[in-house]
């Protein structure tokens, strides 16, 4: 661990990433904090701090957790000390959280496996999804650092990644929703309810990144045990393609048992979805037919319903605002660009004058009158 790897930490910390209150009061005395900082990890004083939660609805009602800025760092840290090795051992087809291999990616491969399985669509086939119950809620903590020590030999890296783990946020976390907001996040899914020695707080960096170690284990179960051809996985959403149904439900069976014994998870027992493949395949947000991908129309009303949220407050004028309907904006149209979906770029592109938000001429990106 030097000086200068925590430095790369806190550059890469700052990417793409909005100012934030306690951000900015480490940026003030910025060579003085990270010394600090290494300081307090080279001589075992390092503490984690206070975490801020909040409430997001969309696409589904779920709590957000904010590690504090100097925390922050320390997990890329960590994750910049570990990430190469483990990525050598995840396959092709895990899609979340991976640099280049994202939901568009993930939509991409899938659309392929139902093709290859096919034939392009000229023979039956069979698609299955499966979804694993209370996903994050459900990781074992003890279990989890054991996968982790097969890897990692560095002792300040698992005492770090120790303490990570280990670290109970709840006691004097900040909380940015209001309690009717938290009372609508079903308890099972709730890290503030999470039981003891099990869960990870959704939002950080190294919760992520340990959903997808924790995971790779499945992973390689399917791939070299099942020996399933056309397999892939987007956090905790499967999905399996076979010329036999039987054999997706032979599957199906044999995952469950695997997760139970080795992971100490389960499938979502209402979740499971098979049906032919030239039936419509709904994944990360697209639905795959033949010949044809196309965003989820879920998604297209959602997108809809944020500009007419931002039409009725009026003129838009704040420069966060802007930047924060931008993004949101531009996210949607990059999804539409991966699919034929010029028609509801157009749609979503036209009168956001008023929101003194132009399009180009294509409708594939928005910029700021």
């Amino acid at each position: 661990m030097t000086l200068e790897a925590l430095f790369d930490a806190y550059f890469d910390c700052r990417k793409h990433k909005r100012n934030s209150q306690n951000q900015l009061a480490y940026e003030m005395e910025l060579e003085r904090n990270t010394v600090q900082l290494w300081r307090d990890l080279e001589e075992g004083r390092y503490e984690i701090g206070r975490s801020i939660a909040f409430v997001v609805t969309h696409p589904k009602i779920r709590e957000i957790w904010a590690a504090d800025f100097r925390d922050r760092v320390v997990h890329h840290l960590v994750y910049n000390a570990i990430r190469p090795r483990f990525e050598k051992s995840f396959i092709r087809d895990a899609y979340a959280c991976i640099p280049g291999r994202g939901i568009h990616d993930g939509m991409r491969r899938v659309s392929h496996f139902a093709r290859s399985v096919t034939q392009s669509w000229s023979r039956p086939a069979y698609a299955m999804k499966a979804d694993i119950a209370n996903f994050f809620n459900s990781i074992d903590n003890e279990q989890l650092i054991h996968i982790l020590k097969k890897r990692i030999h560095e002792k300040w890296v698992m005492d770090l990644i120790e303490q990570i783990i280990h670290h109970n946020p709840r006691p004097d976390v900040i909380r940015q929703s209001t309690p009717e907001m938290f009372a609508l996040v079903p308890k099972h899914k709730s890290f503030m309810h999470a039981p003891p020695g099990k869960g990870l707080p959704i939002g950080n960096l190294t919760s992520q990144f340990f959903a997808n170690v924790y995971l790779n284990e499945l992973d390689q179960f399917v791939k070299h045990k099942l020996k399933a051809r056309y397999y892939g996985r987007y956090v905790d959403d499967i999905i399996l393609f076979h010329e036999d149904a039987g054999a997706l439900n032979g599957w199906y069976d044999e995952i469950e048992n695997f997760l139970y014994e080795k992971l100490k998870m389960r499938l979502h027992p209402h979740k499971k979805w098979l049906n032919r493949a030239d039936a419509g395949i709904d994944f990360v947000g697209f639905v795959i037919k033949p010949g044809r991908t196309y965003l989820r129309q879920a998604s297209l009303s959602r997108c809809q319903q944020k500009i007419r949220a931002w039409e009725k407050k009026g003129a838009v004028l704040d420069e966060h605002v802007l930047d924060g309907l931008s993004a949101s904006l531009n996210s949607y149209l990059g999804m539409l660009r991966q699919v034929d979906g010029y028609n509801a770029r157009k749609s979503i592109c036209n009168g956001l004058e008023s929101l003194f938000i132009r399009a180009d001429e294509g409708y594939t990106k928005i910029f700021q009158c």
